[in-house]
Parts: structure tokens; C-alpha cells; sequence
């Protein structure tokens, strides 16, 4: 079972394009046909896990956790079955917050902002895998995991604010928390789960 072998402070952190460009170009034990994942080996955080696709739902998280192509844990199973029971071709899993920890108490006490930023850069790649017609569509799906640490809830904002940029629809499924609204987690939800419009996002951010 994986916990953080220490602060991300600690890690040398593999700047996002050149994990994306490994990914493209080395081999893997894989079917890089059909899993996009970065880094493309296991390591202490994570910048993308999914399928390729040409309408994909990238469905966000707090942090990764052990998942890995053909090694998925039950979140990412739910999530692959009600990205497909809403019509999408391929879905992604992104995090607020990439480093890998078992459990969200482990994450770091404080935000490594070398991490979050590129971070922020597989976010605007994968925003970009989308084909022309088709609006990024993103599933908002971290729960009170988000109450976690302080910081959860700038990286949100800052995801936010880039998926503005490319004209991004975000969704929930399932109910939200009564106290402060957070979107619902994966795990629980049923297959046929439907994917609803976030309308309020930005209320949602200024009320918790």
C-alpha cells in the first residue's frame, strides 16, 4: 500500500511536458493505444490517468492514489463506467492535487507550488485533447476531501480559471453535501449515475 515516502518538498519533480514526452515515446507495458498515463511509471504523484479518446469526461479528484493502466482501483472503475453510461468515449482522471497519498491525510501539510504548476500544465493539455466541436467537459467529483488542507481550494480556483479559457462545462453526479455543497464522490455512485451542470461553481467556491 502506497503512502508518501516523504513531502513532495523533498522529491526532484519531473516537469509535466517532459513526462508527457517520455510517455509518447518510450515503451511501455502498456497499451499506450489506449491508456494515457503520466508519468508512465509508478512514482510518488501522478498527473494523468485515463483513456484516449476524442470526447473524453475528465473527472477530478483531490490525489491519486495506487491506480494505474489495467490496474484500476473501484473510484476509477465507477468513474469509467459512468463516464461511458454518459456517452463519452474515453474518460480521465485528474487531481486537484497530483501527489499520490493511500490516504488524503497524508498529502503535504503544505502546497509544493513547483508540483501545482505543472500540475496546471497537464490540466491545459489534457483541456486541449478535445476535437473540434466538442466543449471540455469536466466532472467535479473530490467530496469533503477537499476540506483536507487549505490549499485544495485555490488549486480549484486556479483550475477553474483555466478551464475558462477553453470554454469548459463542468458537471456533478449524484447529491451534494447539504452543509456546503461539495460535489459527490465516485465510489458510491450507481453506473447509471447522470452527469449534471456545476452551474454555481463559482458561488460554491466563495461559500466554503
Amino acid at each position: 500500500m502506497h503512502i508518501p515516502a516523504s513531502v513532495s518538498q523533498e522529491l526532484e519533480i519531473v516537469k509535466f511536458s517532459d513526462a508527457l514526452e517520455e510517455e509518447q515515446t518510450a515503451s511501455h507495458c502498456y497499451d499506450s493505444k489506449k491508456w494515457l498515463y503520466v508519468p508512465c511509471r509508478y512514482s510518488e504523484y501522478r498527473y494523468i490517468l485515463g483513456t484516449k479518446g476524442q470526447n473524453p469526461l475528465i473527472c477530478i479528484g483531490i490525489n491519486p492514489s495506487t491506480a494505474e493502466p489495467d490496474n484500476l482501483d473501484n473510484t476509477l472503475k465507477s468513474v469509467e463506467r459512468i463516464a461511458a453510461f454518459n456517452g463519452y468515449d474515453s474518460f480521465i482522471m485528474f487531481n486537484v492535487y497530483s501527489q499520490r497519498a493511500t490516504k488524503p491525510d497524508d498529502m503535504d501539510p503544505l502546497l509544493n507550488p513547483v508540483m501545482h504548476s505543472e500540475n496546471m500544465q497537464a490540466f491545459r493539455y489534457i483541456l486541449s485533447l478535445y476535437s473540434q466541436g466538442h466543449k471540455p467537459a469536466i466532472w467535479a467529483a473530490w467530496g469533503t476531501i477537499i476540506e483536507k488542507r487549505p490549499y485544495l481550494k485555490s488549486c480549484v480556483r486556479d483550475m477553474v480559471e483555466i478551464g475558462r479559457e477553453f470554454g469548459a462545462e463542468w458537471y456533478t453526479a449524484g447529491l451534494r453535501s447539504k452543509a456546503k455543497g461539495h460535489p459527490h464522490h465516485p465510489l458510491y455512485l450507481k453506473a447509471d449515475s447522470v452527469t449534471e451542470p456545476f452551474l454555481d461553481i463559482f458561488d460554491y467556491l466563495d461559500r466554503f
